[in-house]
């Protein structure tokens, strides 16, 4: 795509408005989109060099010594990663900038500290010394400086794997069934598919192969009790009631009346008739205290950093800090032993999260059993195997980019006994 001086200007505009990280740099571009009124080429442009710039910025901070401008970031990541070379965009370049643009290229990741290498915080880097080596910190990061494949899960309650997929690919649409989860499709190029009939008509919702393969770890039964603890939009929820055949029941709970608004349309798609949305206060709501005890599925997908989703959200390794980890791991805690009070004897209970850091993950698994001995862990391998997903991570189920193509998941699948 030729860059032309509006064009240019253009991103540069949506960097000032998304650099400071004051919100998710997916909504402020949603509003700047709203607001600017652009062709489908400049958009295209501005969310590629936004997303670049965000998954790159470490270095490209270091390729624009001490004068990391909105302006200069853009055009070191046009020249560094965009594809672009120095004659294509000459013509939008002032007297001074052509000469710093020829060092860019010439700047080498492989001279950088660890975290530059990364692209991830000093910070982070450091909590993840505690449980990786050197070399997993550089695969996790390179990993997460690439975008995410789409993936779709296909909803049994209306149609079959081979059948979407022999849709697909009369639409020349590239796609392949994923690895792991046997109702996912990943599709090669990310294409708007929020009016193709396939979603309308609810035989499709967008979801990543590792968010699905927690169903299969709940792996629920028809006449089953079930409740999805923070439902969010309810991606899951509409997962679960299709394991279930739209049989037994299914809680759909949440804190936010937003969230839960925005299941109804999905609701309404999917042909699910057992899935009750519930908006509780907190995790103590008395909602959640009368069906105590009374529960055969909880899947707890807790409010996280979402530091395994940065290659959909680059943001986040930035807007997320030591302290606001600290504050997560609390509610986390919290949540996982209220939500654990509703299981009867024998019942299952999948704890998630999309983190990748240990005490978001196994540190608040362990300290949960300890202060509650009446649950046990049931290694997440046989729990799949089970359910013929030939997958060994070993106790805990840990996804990540570099070795499952996924965003980076952990789940770990506990019993009362």
């Amino acid at each position: 795509m030729l860059i032309t001086e509006y064009r240019l200007e253009l991103a540069i505009q949506a960097l000032r408005a998304i650099l400071p990280l004051a919100h998710p740099a997916d909504t402020t571009l949603r509003y700047f989109f709203k607001d600017e009124r652009i062709g489908s080429n400049e958009r295209e442009l501005v969310a590629e060099t936004v997303f670049g710039v965000l998954r790159h910025r470490l270095l490209l901070e270091i390729t624009c010594a001490g004068n990391a401008t909105p302006r200069r970031m853009a055009l070191a990541w046009l020249v560094r990663f965009g594809g672009y070379n120095l004659r294509e965009i000459e013509p939008v370049l002032k007297h001074d900038e052509k000469e710093w643009l020829a060092t860019v290229k010439g700047v080498k990741t492989g001279d950088q500290p660890l975290p530059v290498q990364a692209e991830l915080p000093e910070w982070l880097v450091e909590k993840m010394h505690a449980s990786y080596s050197d070399e997993d910190i550089l695969a996790i990061g390179l990993s997460m400086q690439q975008g995410a494949p789409l993936d779709i899960r296909v909803n049994t309650l209306l149609a079959k794997r081979d059948d979407v997929l022999q849709l697909l690919h009369d639409k020349n649409i590239e796609a392949a069934a994923t690895p792991y989860s046997p109702v996912g499709i990943r599709l090669k190029e990310k294409i708007p598919l929020n009016k193709d009939a396939l979603f309308t008509e609810g035989k499709i919702e967008v979801q990543d192969e590792g968010s699905q393969l927690l169903g299969f770890l709940l792996a629920p039964k028809r006449n089953d009790m079930v409740v999805d603890f923070c439902a969010g939009a309810g991606g899951k929820t509409l997962m679960l009631s299709a394991l279930m055949n739209s049989q037994g029941r299914l809680y759909a709970m949440d804190t936010s009346e937003k969230r839960l608004a925005n299941l109804k349309p999905r609701l309404k798609r999917s042909g699910a008739s057992n899935i009750q949305p519930m908006l509780i206060a907190h995790e103590n709501d008395l909602k959640v205290k009368r069906l105590s005890g009374k529960i055969d599925r909880v899947l707890v997908d807790a409010p996280c950093s979402g530091l395994g989703t940065l290659r959909r959200s680059p943001d986040l390794k930035f807007r997320q800090s030591p302290g606001s980890i600290e504050e997560v791991t609390r509610k986390q805690a919290a949540i996982l032993a209220s939500a654990s009070r509703l299981l009867k004897k024998g019942g299952r209970l999948v704890y998630a999260t999309c983190s990748i850091l240990p005490e978001e993950n196994q540190l608040i698994v362990q300290a949960f059993l300890t202060a509650h001995p009446d649950f046990v862990l049931r290694p997440a391998s046989e729990v799949l195997q089970q359910q013929k997903i030939a997958l060994d991570t070993g106790d805990y189920l840990e996804l990540r980019p570099h070795l499952h193509n996924t965003d980076g998941f952990f789940a770990a699948v506990l019993e009362r006994v």
